[in-house]
């Protein structure tokens, strides 16, 4: 008889969508996925019904703020009660009081619940640990998104204030010296020494090598915290709290336009990644501004700039965009996050590349990656090394590479739904999608694919797109979904009127 654990995975098998692709190599690599995000899938004991991914096997079979959220947030088209588990639990489990052994301060999102292995790998843990600068406005970022997935109003209603507290963290918190911008300088001798994604201990450093001294400020956080306040002032437009929204407006403004001042070096036409405890810009070039180009904070006439960097041969390695170019000081290709290429920085930067219009080079990068999937069968690990392709037939491994891990699970999910445009605004009674998959992918069909109370099919066929099973409350169209901020915008203008009147 199979176990319950066997019987709910058999379960999520048949209410996710099927997948055919005209490349049968894509196809076995977003059918892997589909198999790994499912072998990820763990559960609260405290709440059975509510499904989380776990950040990857085997060394980190566990709940993690970032990991979690942004691989969930990536399978949102798969299973939007992914991401909604996610939300819940981690609110289940948002800072409280101040605490220095565990970093741990009111509102804030945990980075990591340490899991017994004995206790059969559930969110049971006593032990939480909270150093993460960036999981607290990605909470807030990741909630926005589910709440235009068709959840019950009262459903969204009930993580507003989690994201209120995750919020006044970062007024509060996060911006310790009142600088505008949320920085990380770890809180005891024990806890990481950097706090972003890039966590390793020499992850952040200078074009020359040298190490960054905290307390320091990422530039793809702030790019986190303005899409963090718009995500959250678009949620007070809906629920009709004009003063709310008009405040967290106002506040991404100032945050783009200081961020835009502080971190662009303009004569060497990319972002800092960071800056560092004297407010010095680190003046690396890595992958990381891809993450701002995909939140929005990129000012329009600098965004060529970074594109054209992201895939210049020393960022872009033929097999995806390294985290560190190869003439930085610290580059090594066989570190961990010094020169290495991680599929989900990938597919973000690709994501964000489509949302300033450079089409091709997110195809170029979506192709290299998915190819990169084809030596292993169809499975993208945490990462690989970042040699050349000129140099290496196929991509060299990282020995301790999780496999498989959430986020590199997702992203072969999140590239082609990128490259389709395909987004839906459930309250808006609007699905939206304008495919530039590349002719190399072939025709695609997604069968069974959840959309609001429903099911849909999507045929992309050429230069044809037909969609069926549509709820009667809801329209096609075809073009790109508004961005957050253009929905913003939109509604800023619709409230002026109405004063006006």
């Amino acid at each position: 008889m199979p176990s319950p654990q066997d019987r709910r995975r058999r379960e999520w098998v048949d209410k996710i969508p099927t997948v055919h692709v005209g490349n049968k190599s894509i196809e076995r690599t977003l059918k892997r996925s589909y198999d790994d995000l499912g072998a990820l899938r763990i559960e609260d004991p405290a709440h059975p019904e509510r499904v989380v991914v776990a950040a990857g096997a085997p060394w980190f079979m566990t709940l993690f703020g970032r990991d979690s959220l942004l691989a969930s947030q990536m399978a949102l088209p798969v299973d939007p009660s992914l991401a909604l588990g996610t939300l819940q639990t981690l609110a289940d489990r948002q800072g409280k009081t101040v605490d220095p052994l565990t970093e741990e301060e009111p509102g804030k999102i945990l980075h990591e619940v340490r899991l017994d292995v004995s206790s059969a790998l559930s969110l049971g843990g006593k032990s939480t640990y909270f150093g993460s600068i960036d999981a607290t406005p990605l909470f807030v970022i990741v909630l926005g998104a589910v709440s235009r997935w068709g959840f019950a109003a009262d459903t969204i209603q009930a993580l507003l204030p989690h994201a209120d507290r995750a919020l006044s963290w970062i007024r509060d918190y996060g911006d310790k010296d009142g600088d505008g911008f949320v920085e990380y300088e770890r809180l005891n001798e024990r806890g990481l020494i950097n706090q972003g994604w890039k966590d390793s201990w020499d992850g952040i450093n200078f074009a020359d090598g040298s190490l960054a001294e905290p307390p320091i400020a990422l530039c793809e956080v702030q790019a986190y915290v303005y899409a963090a306040y718009i995500a959250r002032a678009w949620m007070a437009y809906e629920a009709g709290d004009v003063s709310l929204a008009a405040e967290l407006t106002e506040r991404a403004e100032r945050l783009k336009q200081q961020f835009n001042e502080r971190f662009w070096l303009p004569e060497r036409g990319y972002y800092a990644i960071a800056l560092d405890s004297k407010k010095r810009p680190v003046d690396a070039c890595a992958s990381n501004m891809g993450h701002c180009l995909w939140c929005g904070i990129v000012d329009t006439d600098k965004a060529p700039f970074v594109a054209e960097r992201l895939m210049s041969p020393e960022m872009f390695s033929g097999w995806g965009v390294r985290t560190l170019a190869s003439n930085m000081g610290a580059y090594n290709p066989v570190s961990y996050h010094n020169g290495s290429v991680w599929p989900h920085d990938n597919a973000i930067i690709a994501a964000g590349l489509i949302r300033y219009g450079f089409v091709a080079e997110a195809q170029q990068i979506a192709t290299a990656l998915l190819e990169a999937a084809e030596p292993s069968f169809g499975r993208l690990p945490e990462l690989f090394c970042g040699f050349s392709r000129k140099q290496v037939g196929k991509p060299v491994p990282y020995p301790t590479a999780c496999s498989p891990q959430a986020w590199a699970a997702t992203s072969p999910i999140h590239l082609i739904t990128s490259l389709m445009g395909y987004s839906a605004h459930v309250s808006l009674g609007s699905l939206w999608m304008d495919p530039a998959l590349p002719k190399s992918f072939g025709d695609l069909h997604i069968a069974n694919a959840p959309m609001g109370q429903g099911r849909i099919t999507i045929d992309v066929i050429g230069d044809s797109t037909t969609v069926r099973g549509l709820p009667e409350s809801m329209t096609f169209h075809r073009g790109h979904r508004p961005w957050m901020t253009d929905l913003v915008e939109h509604a800023q203008a619709h409230s002026k009127e109405r004063q006006d009147d």
